[in-house]
């Protein structure tokens, strides 16, 4: 082959680049501006054709932006209704849909700053636990034969029911005996599936039956502690057969249409639903038993709504009068709660019917302190504190019931009506846990009063203390009060013998204390705990308290110049003894740091304190870590090193980094930081790096950076680094956990080496362009993929590069080194040199073409043809005849076989059309008349 010249075209870089400026264009604004909100005109139509086009018959502007589709449909989906007409499964799709809907607007009712009874279930589950053996009773259907009679089919069918519900009383039941407390929970999930299937199978008096006898465990208190557990597993029950009850009577009052709103009258219910519904009452009115009785009326209260506007209004009453009759207390508390309940989600508006029952309660609150309760705990060897704490979630729920949104006249009588009670050191701790924040801690110094006047032998003071502090943390007691409540609370707080107690009141108090006081006073909280939990290794069972604690502490004290002064905080991290908990309190304070340090920092202290934590954080990797963890910490501890400076003391900075070097060695990617930060680091630590791209682009920019900083020796041993390592490119890598072809990788990679080569001087020991030389020889040896076209792609890259080396001024320097514009300053023999590697690179490309002359390639040599007419338009200088006859061929083997894209081809004429207008150009305008567009065939 003959070989082709390379003559690179001159560039004057500053003119091409004002030639290439956008020209500005005034806008006026007073008609359009970008952050002018949107007027969208609505039209109202009275038709619309097959494309969309409106008869307008009046316009109106909104503010909003509307959507003409879903205007036109008035909200309705036509394809959906008929799909949901034709589709019975849909139609119960869109039912399902409506009930929660309608589930939702109940709940939200009340406001989403209503607690919900859900989010207390958890807790009260987890918090009543027992190690004794419960019993239950199941329910095993009815083997007794039913006697007829030659009576009517009505008096026969009310017979039968009323027998059915007999069976219950008369030996239906297997009690089971000694179940410990997950059978228990085991056997009421049963129960509750029991009653979903029987309601399905449309057996609805077994069904009832189920949720009698559950109800009926409500009256048994034989393992006391459990209790506030049982009522939550038994009220699910309840809840469940409430909400089947309802949205079986709601169906029957659809008339087979879907209706999505519970907002109608009784007089639009038909007499089949009502009828239902009325035998649903006089069933449950024949439950012989005041508890169940009692549990299973108010589970369907809200069926009230089927018979009268005033039914549920009606029966909120009765019902409160009702649990009058239940003699127990606790039990009778419970039930004011689950009516509660079930009045806060049907009726929250009658809040006169909840008051009445809290009223109720409190002529009954003696009760507890009688001598019928204190023989029961006698028995069971329950203490009265323990005892007294029972009650707590159902006079919680009673009092955030009435006192949500309640005026602050009724809330302040409450109070006194509490206070005026004996032995009221419950009802107090249940008035600070549902009353607002802000009414409890604008009488502070009152209830730190009442509360020194409670009994020791009753509700335990620190929980009392606890509640009070919960509210704190909320809202802001009167500032002349903050010193004198810290002291109250903490004279008791500190007197506490047993670690958990004294653990799970600090923890509130530590909140007051950091929101209100200085680091001194804060300072003096923290040696407190440490005193109460070192002894006999208590901390090691308040890891979630003291995890708070920090929590809190990071959260108010956001300068860490200041928290690391706070002479016990170091000390309060070392309770930290269990590798997996002191990791996470270490991960919180990263996090904090990297959140509120706006400025980097010298700090001693601080550095200090942070490289003992990150070297926490960084011990605790092993072969089990997961790679999102490693990450994480890394992330972490690179955000630490980057706050990090020391200004121009470089000593300090190099001593910084060479001690994080060897404290964080076992996580990668806070090398690469350091490399990052330190080029000293760099001949030792990349080798090390496992991902092969990391290394490569590490070396580039150590080398770009060495460069930046005129240290060229250090560069050039570098680059040849990079070169050396190109070679050991595998040709699979894992990426993001899959294996990926190398090829593209390694071409950006090498684009951008290029690019930096441009302006790397050559070393005067060294022969002319080394090491563009040594690149390319590394390129040709290196084994590409058959299918792929990349070698070529990397020397027509290579073009380019060389190409800018013939300029008498390069396009970009590095400021303070002499590239080899300079160096040479056009030496005929460097260009000589230039010119040279041009033809053995235009033979290896010319090569290549060649070889994609096989029909199955043609598509690949059409797109390399004219990848390569394309650069040699943009650098090489087309006055050369041969590089002109070149172009033409390229141009042409484009097109031949049809797989050229007109469209591209059209814009590069027309490119070169307006190119021939710039000054030493005119020759593009012939050169356009030797290039043929043809079409495909």
């Amino acid at each position: 082959m003959a070989a082709f010249p390379w003559h690179a075209r001159s560039r004057n870089y500053a003119s091409e680049s004002d030639v290439c400026k956008v020209e500005s264009v005034p806008l006026d604004f007073g008609d359009y501006h970008p952050l002018k909100p949107i007027t969208v005109t609505e039209s109202k139509t009275k038709k619309m054709s097959r494309k969309g086009s409106t008869s307008s018959t009046s316009s109106s502007s909104s503010s909003s932006v509307m959507d003409p589709l879903s205007s036109v449909l008035d909200g309705t989906d036509p394809l959906s209704l008929f799909a949901a007409a034709a589709d019975p499964l849909a139609t119960t799709a869109s039912m399902d849909g409506i009930r929660k809907k309608r589930d939702k607007d109940d709940s939200s009712a009340l406001g989403s700053d209503f607690e919900q009874w859900s989010s207390k279930r958890g807790e009260i589950l987890a918090r009543y636990t027992t190690t004794e053996k419960l019993s239950i009773n199941l329910y095993m259907g009815s083997e007794k034969g039913k006697a007829t009679t030659s009576g009517s089919a009505v008096s026969e069918k009310v017979r039968t029911r009323l027998e059915e519900l007999d069976d219950l009383e008369e030996g239906s039941q297997k009690e089971l005996l000694n179940l410990t407390q997950q059978d228990y929970v085991n056997r009421i999930e049963e129960l509750n599936q029991s009653l979903k299937d029987a309601w399905s199978s449309d057996q609805k008096v077994k069904a009832l039956k189920i949720v009698i006898q559950c109800s009926k465990l409500l009256s048994d208190t034989t393992v006391i502690q459990f209790y506030p557990s049982k009522f939550v597993l038994i009220t699910d029950i309840l809840d469940t057969f409430g909400k089947l009850v309802y949205e079986r009577i709601l169906s029957m009052c659809m008339d087979n249409r879907v209706s999505s709103s519970d907002n109608f009258s009784p007089e639009t219910v038909n007499d089949t639903a009502k009828e239902t519904c009325l035998n649903w009452f006089f069933k449950i009115a024949s439950i012989r038993e005041l508890v169940p009785r009692f549990y299973v009326e108010a589970a369907i209260l809200k069926c009230n709504k089927f018979l009268s506007k005033t039914g549920i209004s009606e029966c909120l009453p009765r019902l409160t009068s009702v649990i009058r009759g239940i003699g127990d207390p606790l039990v009778a508390v419970y039930a004011r709660a689950y009516l509660c309940r079930v009045g806060m989600e049907v009726a929250p508006q009658l809040k006169e019917s909840l008051n009445k029952n809290f009223f109720d309660f409190l002529l009954t609150f003696k009760q507890i302190h009688g001598d019928t309760v204190q023989n029961q705990l006698v028995v069971q060897c329950v203490e009265i504190p323990l005892y007294l704490t029972l009650y707590s979630p159902a006079i919680d729920w009673i009092l955030q019931c009435i006192a949500y949104h309640a005026p602050e006249v009724l809330l302040t009588e409450m109070m006194e009506r509490c206070k005026k009670l004996g032995n009221n050191a419950l009802l107090l701790n249940s008035v600070m846990s549902a009353f607002r924040a802000e009414f409890i801690a604008a009488r502070s110094m009152d209830f730190i009063g009442m509360i020194k006047e409670c009994d020791e032998s009753g509700f335990p003071k620190h929980l009392l203390f606890r509640s009070l502090g919960l509210n704190l943390a909320l809202a802001d007691p009167p500032e002349n009060d903050h010193l004198q409540i810290l002291n109250e609370a903490w004279k008791v707080i500190t007197k506490l013998k047993n670690p958990q107690d004294y653990i799970n009141c600090a923890e509130v108090w530590v909140e007051y204390t950091c929101r209100h006081f200085t680091k001194r006073e804060v300072n003096t909280v923290l040696a407190d705990v440490i005193k109460h939990m070192t002894p006999d290794r208590a901390f090691e069972d308040a890891y979630p308290q003291l995890q708070s604690i920090i929590q809190k502490v990071i959260t108010y004290i956001n300068d860490f110049s200041l928290l690391f002064s706070v002479e016990k905080f170091l000390p309060f991290l070392d309770m930290f003894q269990k590798e997996s908990v002191r990791v996470e309190v270490c991960k919180c304070i990263m996090e904090s740091f990297i959140k509120h340090q706006q400025e980097s920092t010298k700090d001693p202290v601080i550095l200090n304190a942070l490289l003992h934590i990150c070297k926490t954080m960084h011990d605790s990797v092993n072969a089990l870590t997961l790679e999102d963890e490693k990450r994480l910490l890394a992330a972490l501890i690179n955000g630490f090193i980057k706050m990090v400076s020391f200004g121009r003391d470089f000593e300090q900075q190099l001593s910084f980094y060479v001690e994080a070097r060897s404290m964080f060695c076992n996580l990668e990617p806070v090398l690469v930081q350091l490399i990052h930060a330190c080029v000293a680091f760099c001949f030792i630590t990349i080798p090390s790096l496992s991902s092969i791209f990391t290394r490569l682009n590490l070396y580039l920019h150590s080398g770009q950076v060495a460069l930046a900083n005129q240290c060229l020796s250090q560069a050039d041993a570098f680059f040849k680094a990079a070169v050396s390592l190109v070679p050991e490119v595998p040709k699979m890598i894992s990426v993001d956990g899959k294996m990926r072809p190398s090829d593209a990788f390694l071409l950006e990679f090498l684009c951008n080496f290029f690019s930096t080569l441009l302006v790397v001087p050559d070393h005067p020991e060294q022969g002319v362009l080394f090491l563009v030389r040594g690149l390319l020889n590394v390129i040709q040896d290196y084994t590409w993929e058959d299918n792929s076209d990349d070698k070529v792609r990397i020397y027509t890259n290579v073009l380019h590069l060389l190409s800018a080396m013939t300029q008498e001024t390069y396009i970009y320097h590095v400021d303070k080194v002499d590239s080899n514009d300079t160096l040479y300053g056009g030496d005929s023999k460097f260009l000589a040199e230039i010119s040279k590697l041009c033809e053995t690179v235009i033979a290896q490309i010319l090569d290549h073409l060649k070889t994609l002359g096989k029909e199955e390639t043609l598509k690949r040599q059409s797109q390399l043809a004219l990848y390569f007419f394309n650069t040699i338009l943009a650098h090489g200088d087309l006055r050369n005849n041969k590089l002109n006859q070149l172009s033409v061929n390229l141009w042409n083997l484009a097109q031949k076989h049809g797989f050229a894209d007109t469209k591209t081809m059209v814009k590069t004429l027309e490119y070169m059309k307006r190119q021939s207008k710039q000054p030493d150009m005119s020759h593009f305008t012939d050169l356009a008349l030797r290039l043929p567009l043809q079409s495909r065939t």
